[in-house]
């Protein structure tokens, strides 16, 4: 499989750069019948986009999704659907001035390993841009599941050191940060123009749920649900940890806390976070991924060009000082691919046999 395609049965292939003329996607495997038209993508890319607020990069892109193929009066054929955004408000000139150096913390450096080329145009291939492409195929991927009762959220769940105090579900879209206590929406405002006008910028933790996922989805070793939800959640630009169910917080419990037991009436606990031996428990998947401090700063730091030499880099150009916070559209899109492409994979293995009698109710999410 392609290092730019995830998913096996619905397979999502990106393509294109930051800079380039266009980024698109091609979805193979989606099953027939599902609606789907141009407006459908609108609010999803919205959420993800940049210049949405003062706390993002300016970049301004209409994102307006062009579909090409894989539809007809409305509705998908079964054939490969080809989407395509055009790039309109790119500013390469942005980037000249690192055409032969590195910047600390990019992929700048590993790429030009790898390949003895790269474009540094925005990052090009390792631009944050190439996101907007699944979060389009999560568009059709989040239809197909809400046809099985499953629906995908997240919500921003740390902002450097800032956690929230409570948790209302409903202030989630409330607000530019997707953070679910709205008391604190103010709190945020103030930190993120401190770190702004510094010039410096910080990490941030996005924590996603999944509902109504039933039991049996995943495959033993090799097709974990967790394994590859990791996979995918990994491949998210800055992201450098992922945690499924209590994640890291599980080095500090004892088996006796994080056991999840098991009554008549369901589940006591959710600790595992939905998944036992790489399949679903038909509780309430959740994941949770760490993003790193925006490495695009203003700041001059050291690095070396491509002789070698000594240079001081400062990055120009427009850069988001937190990207997590417009990360939860990107990490749900990227739990409803491989949800979707597991959903296919179990009915292709085990057709339509249900969950095993008995069925546990009323389980703790």
């Amino acid at each position: 499989m392609s290092s730019n395609t995830t998913g096996k049965l619905f397979a999502v292939t990106t393509f294109g750069e930051s800079h380039g003329p266009a980024i698109g996607c091609v979805i193979d495997g989606c099953p027939p019948g599902i609606a789907i038209a141009p407006e459908d993508f609108a609010h999803d890319l919205a959420r993800r986009a940049t210049g949405r607020t003062r706390h993002t990069s300016q970049r301004h892109e209409a994102d307006a999704v062009e579909i090409l193929s894989g539809t007809y009066e409305g509705r998908t054929t079964g054939t490969p659907i080809a989407l395509v955004v055009r790039n309109t408000d790119a500013k390469s000139k942005d980037y000249d001035a690192i055409v032969e150096t590195f910047r600390p913390g990019h992929a700048d450096y590993t790429y030009w390993q790898k390949y003895g080329i790269r474009d540094p145009r925005g990052g090009g291939r390792s631009s944050a841009r190439e996101t907007t492409m699944r979060v389009a195929a999560a568009v059709i991927a989040k239809k197909l599941l809400a046809a099985r009762g499953i629906a995908v959220w997240g919500h921003l769940a740390q902002l450097g050191p800032l956690v929230p105090k409570r948790f209302v579900r409903e202030a989630i879209e409330g607000n530019p940060f997707f953070w679910p206590d709205p008391d604190m929406v103010d709190e945020l405002e103030q930190f993120m123009d401190a770190l702004r006008k510094s010039g410096d910028s910080v990490g941030a933790r996005v924590d996603v749920v999944a509902d109504g996922v039933p039991p049996g989805l995943g495959e033993p070793i090799y097709g974990k649900l967790d394994g590859d939800l990791a996979a995918a959640l990994m491949s998210i630009n800055a992201v450098k940890a992922v945690g499924i169910g209590d994640g890291f917080d599980v080095v500090a419990q004892r088996g006796t806390e994080h056991r999840d037991e098991i009554t008549p009436q369901g589940f006591l606990s959710n600790h595992a976070g939905g998944i036992l031996g790489g399949i679903s428990t038909g509780q309430a998947v959740r994941a949770s991924i760490a993003l790193k401090p925006t490495s695009s700063l203003r700041l001059p730091a050291r690095s070396v060009d491509r002789t070698g030499a000594p240079v001081e880099v400062v990055t120009k150009g427009r850069h988001d000082p937190c990207v997590g916070i417009r990360a939860t559209p990107i990490a749900e899109a990227m739990v409803a691919l491989v949800l979707a492409d597991h959903v296919l994979r179990h009915r292709a293995q085990c057709g339509d046999v249900g969950p095993v009698s008995p069925l546990i109710p009323g389980s703790i999410s």
